[in-house]
């Protein structure tokens, strides 16, 4: 079963040298500067469970919501854990880099918490464009993060914090990109994003947990979109509806789940939003042929 993309394995598995504080299961703070991004590619996001400040130089096309946005320049974007988006480089880019930071990093040392920032709100304009001497100054301020970073010094996250304070409060000042792209197939857009954000609901990590996103009603309200036009958007682009779609993932993390976990069936059928067992062996029969029990002998 595909694991969640933790901070740590993000950090970890991507970047050389990191901060040795992720093996102690600390890292709440990660950085990545132009020299560790690839150029000139797409570029897809599994759940997160972290905010993500990226400084963006050349050509991008930025989709979240039901909104497409080009950036053409050197920009500043904020993005929160909610809102599902997908990026395409538009053409070979220097490609400024990116930081990412847990809920806790921020709201554990200001007591205004990072969701009363507009910056980070649902529905706020994500994008703001910086002229030159901005562009010197935020290069600046992530240099600093990634030197801080790598040092010892025992207080290197408070530093940590005054710089991305520094780069939120430069943006707060500024009025957002609000131009929206308008060459974008709407409905491929849409099954874009909804697909996004279908994928980031899984896997469920813990028995504790519960998917919750079952309806298409679910993912139109997420989206700012009417729940007939999602419907007919994704018909129209997958030949397949959107609870097809809701469905037949839910069937493939089951398969996943009784194959890879030691969770008993009614563990896995509350995870998945089963009221009882019966409804879920109901459902995974239909659509696998099989009950779960039958298919867990198969390992």
């Amino acid at each position: 079963m595909k694991k969640t993309e933790s901070l740590e394995s993000f950090y970890k598995d991507k970047f050389t040298p990191y901060d040795q504080s992720a093996n102690s299961g600390k890292t709440q703070f990660a950085i990545v500067t132009n020299e560790q991004c690839s150029n000139g590619a797409k570029i897809s996001y599994r759940r997160h469970d972290f905010y993500k400040v990226s400084l963006f130089k050349g050509r991008v096309l930025l989709h979240y919501g039901d909104k497409s946005i080009e950036v053409n320049g050197t920009a500043l974007v904020f993005f929160n854990p909610d809102i599902p988006y997908t990026l395409d480089m538009l053409e070979e880019s220097n490609f400024g880099g990116y930081l990412i930071f847990r809920e806790s990093y921020y709201n554990d040392y200001y007591k205004n918490g990072i969701r009363g920032l507009t910056l980070f709100a649902n529905g706020a304009k994500p994008v703001f464009m910086l002229n030159k001497t901005q562009e010197k100054l935020v290069d600046s301020i992530f240099k600093k993060m990634q030197a801080d970073l790598l040092t010892d010094y025992e207080y290197k996250h408070d530093v940590i914090r005054t710089h991305l304070n520094e780069l939120i409060h430069l943006a707060m000042k500024m009025s957002p990109l609000d131009k929206v792209y308008q060459f974008v197939d709407a409905k491929a857009r849409i099954t874009a994003i909804f697909n996004e954000l279908l994928d980031r609901q899984f896997p469920i990590e813990s028995p504790s947990e519960e998917f919750e996103m079952r309806s298409a009603a679910a993912y139109a309200d997420k989206l700012g979109v009417h729940v007939n036009y999602l419907n007919r958007a994704v018909k129209s682009v997958t030949g397949k509806t959107t609870t097809n779609h809701i469905s037949d993932r839910i069937t493939t993390e089951a398969i996943a789940m009784l194959k890879h976990s030691e969770w008993n069936i009614s563990q896995i059928s509350y995870s998945l939003g089963f009221e009882d067992p019966s409804n879920f062996s109901h459902f995974f029969k239909k659509h696998t042929q099989q009950i779960p029990s039958s298919f867990r002998l198969l390992k």
